[in-house]
């Protein structure tokens, strides 16, 4: 696996045992090291420590050791499970996958939230929170991210085992239990990753 390295630096250099993996997705152009810039330029750390380009790239700001914010955390979920906040940020690690997330079809055609177009064939139909069709992940999208997974779970002993509650508010993730997550398992409002089948065949392979 090739990691290709990023000029990046608005992240914390202070290291905390890893017990969990968040996947994302950018809501956002394929340009990995273009988001890392950006993030560079909003000075607020948050980031995560890589990002996977449509051609199956992985690219790599900052050792996975370290930590950025990346989830966005709000004490009521924790509240409405009768948890604790847990600042599970330090103790996890993100992926972020390049892609445009839920799309609107206006007749024949497909858009992202900013209005550009989607190539239909870059398009999987899937209906999850309140979108029909999603831009689809690239096999060697689903292949990088298996890699990382496998790298990590022998690094930190991450358990690397799908559980299908991953892909909504689920209390195994905000008690911090070890495992491989999604941003809906802590985000009501988010829809990153989305239910790919891919994705999920992968993950139960793992």
């Amino acid at each position: 696996m090739k990691l290709i390295q990023v000029n990046f630096s608005d992240y914390y250099r202070e290291k905390f045992a890893k017990t969990q993996i968040y996947l994302h997705h950018t809501a956002g152009a394929d340009n990995g090291k273009g988001v890392f810039s950006w993030w560079g330029r909003t000075q607020t750390r948050v980031a995560t420590c890589v990002i996977i380009n449509r051609n199956g790239d992985i690219m790599q700001g900052y050792s996975s050791k370290y930590w950025a914010y990346h989830l966005g955390l709000k004490s009521a979920t924790f509240k409405a499970f009768g948890l604790r906040y847990m600042p599970l940020d330090r103790s996890s690690i993100g992926i972020e996958i390049t892609n445009w997330g839920g799309l609107t079809k206006k007749k024949s055609k497909y858009y992202n939230y900013l209005g550009g177009e989607v190539k239909k064939e870059d398009v999987i139909e899937l209906d999850f929170k309140g979108y029909k069709y999603y831009h689809n992940y690239t096999d060697a999208q689903i292949a990088a991210v298996s890699e990382l997974l496998a790298l990590w779970e022998g690094k930190y002993n991450i358990k690397a085992k799908y559980n299908k509650d991953i892909f909504k508010v689920c209390q195994r993730a905000l008690k911090g239990e070890s495992g491989v997550y999604t941003h809906n398992s802590v985000r009501e409002d988010k829809n990153d990753v989305y239910p790919h089948p891919k994705l999920i065949e992968m993950l139960k392979a793992l």
